[in-house]
């Protein structure tokens, strides 16, 4: 293997969206039904966690970048951390993103150990005191308990689709009376007094 290959290898993928999966990405349920777009975004189960605007992203690789140099994926991992799992930026936005931060002068490419790292320049610390008032874009996120309930759909949608996929006709039916009575429920919920 080429020693440019290896080092794509260890410290992320080129620029671009073609990166390929990348370990802690979560699992990939290769044909699995789609269950459309919904709150959680595309691909199967929703795909990515949380989605932002471009600018998010943005703010997000710098702010993390001023505190030490990282890789693309050690910034993925990192903002996911910080948003408390509620979000983790894709190959497809992260990339892209440190390319044009990097052609703004904002970051810098470095090799550290054979490992392609980017760090903040004074250009892209002075970028971030200018908007010392914005705040990070894993802080300005929804609710916990929306979240939570977001996580709960997902885990559904995914165990119903194991149940289409392994289990016996019986199985199938009961797993449909299952969604139909927590649907009821649901409504139920919307339907009683705020005091109840």
């Amino acid at each position: 293997m080429k020693q440019r290959d290896m080092k794509w290898r260890m410290g992320g993928p080129p620029f671009g969206p073609g990166g390929g999966h990348h370990p802690g990405d979560g699992p990939h349920f290769g044909g699995g039904p789609h269950f459309g777009d919904g709150p959680f975004g595309g691909g199967p189960f929703g795909g990515g966690r949380g989605r932002r605007r471009r600018g998010d992203v943005r703010a997000a690789l710098l702010l993390v970048l001023a505190d030490a140099p990282r890789n693309g994926y050690q910034l993925m991992q990192e903002i996911e951390e910080r948003s408390g799992g509620r979000w983790r930026p894709s190959p497809g936005s992260v990339y892209p993103a440190l390319a044009q931060l990097e052609d703004e002068r904002l970051i810098r490419a470095i090799e550290r150990d054979e490992i392609k790292l980017f760090e903040i320049t004074e250009g892209g610390r002075k970028h971030l005191e200018e908007r010392d008032e914005h705040t990070p874009p894993w802080e300005d996120d929804e609710p916990a308990t929306i979240s939570d309930l977001k996580s709960q759909i997902k885990q559904i949608a995914i165990a119903a689709a194991q149940v289409i996929r392994a289990g016996n006709e019986g199985q199938v039916a009961r797993a449909g009376e299952t969604l139909a009575d927590a649907r009821r429920k649901l409504y139920r919920i919307l339907a009683e007094d705020d005091d109840a």
